[in-house]
């Protein structure tokens, strides 16, 4: 069977960051029992799909999922096990939730619903940039959350990290790296902060409250994080995210490698069979969406060109530290890589942005810095030599 990742979204917030621009809502509590019930209609509106594949992995994101309680996951995990044709005997059941808010009852009946991996949004250590990060958990809370989800016996516990904060030191950074590997967790995602338009900390940027972001700064940042954690055994997978040996993400891979995703909930996206959708944003839309038999909640739907797919694939699969494959980029597009966007390779050989391997095509460790300049360099490339 072909294999499929599942993705369910849950929009839920206590309170909603001033950096994110993700789906997430806060004060939408009394929708929470009808949006479970909702994303199980919506499941059985692809039980035809389900059934004729294998699943490799179910992702709740959000928002925070680990807000929602243990048995609306564990009832949406059994929708999707239900229906499946088939789920790998390694399947992931991945979750968010923040530090703090999760309980160990929470925690043990979310693992007894099916979660195998735990991500907490930690994003700081030190209480003044949880403060500005608009976060309500001490810096305590993150210790106790994850020895909590020991306890609970989930086999992968890992955290989320921000760096690059206005101001802040590389010590006062690495402080949180460290911190974070004192707990002995599975795995470890950092991010560099963005400044989204639309945001209240776009806002403030552009005020004047806020001093603009420092690059220079947080490329100095991520390498001496990345030094610390291979040091200390973690693998760097993809460019912001390092594991213990075994303890790589399988879904997040799953994007990564050009799988087919079934996207489910307010404001998700989905690819299968090479069609790219998107849900209606609105939880509450979202869910009257889908009372009625036979509805759906799709919005818009399209299937790319060859252009974009092909720079679609190129930009996920540099996200990986192993690069992207000559040979299997020729299998799925019927043309070698050389001919379609091979002056720009060699171009990010010679600034020692990628380097060639055997048949593959990497960034180097200045080229993982620069992921998104020679992504938007090979899709350009793509798209100016269209037909």
């Amino acid at each position: 069977m072909k294999p499929l990742a599942v993705y369910v979204h849950i929009p839920f917030c206590i309170v909603k960051c001033g950096y994110c621009d993700f789906n997430a809502y806060a004060g939408l509590d009394h929708l929470k029992p009808s949006y479970q019930q909702a994303v199980v209609s919506e499941i059985g509106r692809y039980r035809e799909l389900l059934s004729t594949r294998e699943v490799t992995s179910i992702a709740f994101g959000g928002g925070t999922p680990g807000e929602v309680p243990a048995a609306d996951i564990a009832a949406m995990v059994r929708a999707v096990r239900d229906a499946a044709g088939a789920v790998a005997s390694d399947a992931e059941v991945a979750l968010e939730a923040n530090p703090g808010t999760t309980t160990l009852d929470q925690l043990r009946d979310l693992r007894s619903g099916g979660v195998t991996r735990i991500s907490f949004g930690a994003q700081s250590f030190l209480a003044d940039e949880l403060r500005f990060l608009d976060r309500i958990h001490s810096p305590e809370a993150i210790g106790a959350s994850v020895r909590a989800a020991r306890t609970a016996a989930i086999p992968s516990v890992g955290l989320d990290l921000i760096y690059g904060l206005p101001g802040q030191s590389l010590d006062r950074w690495l402080v949180s790296v460290q911190s974070a590997l004192a707990l002995g967790i599975d795995h470890l995602s950092l991010y560099c902060l963005t400044v989204e338009d639309g945001t209240p900390l776009a806002r403030r940027v552009a005020r004047g409250d806020v001093l603009p972001l420092d690059g220079d700064a947080s490329a100095d940042q991520y390498e001496a994080a990345n030094e610390l954690l291979e040091a200390n055994g973690f693998v760097h997978y993809e460019v912001s995210n390092w594991a213990r040996p075994g303890h790589e993400s399988q879904h997040n891979q799953a994007y990564w490698i050009d799988r087919d995703y079934l996207g489910l909930g307010a404001g998700a996206h989905g690819y299968v069979d090479g069609m790219r959708y998107e849900n209606i944003a609105s939880p509450a839309a979202y869910i009257e969406a889908l009372r009625l038999p036979g509805s759906s909640a799709v919005v818009a739907s399209y299937r790319p060109d060859t252009a974009t797919a092909m720079g679609d694939w190129l930009a996920t699969g540099l996200r990986r530290l192993a690069g992207v494959d000559a040979a299997q980029f020729e299998m799925r597009f019927g043309v070698a890589l050389d001919a379609t966007v091979g002056p720009v390779l060699d171009s990010c050989v010679s600034a020692g942005v990628l380097e060639e391997h055997a048949d593959s095509y990497r960034l180097t460790r200045r080229g993982l810095l620069l992921h998104g300049e020679v992504a938007a360099e090979l899709v350009a490339h793509l798209q100016s030599s269209a037909p």
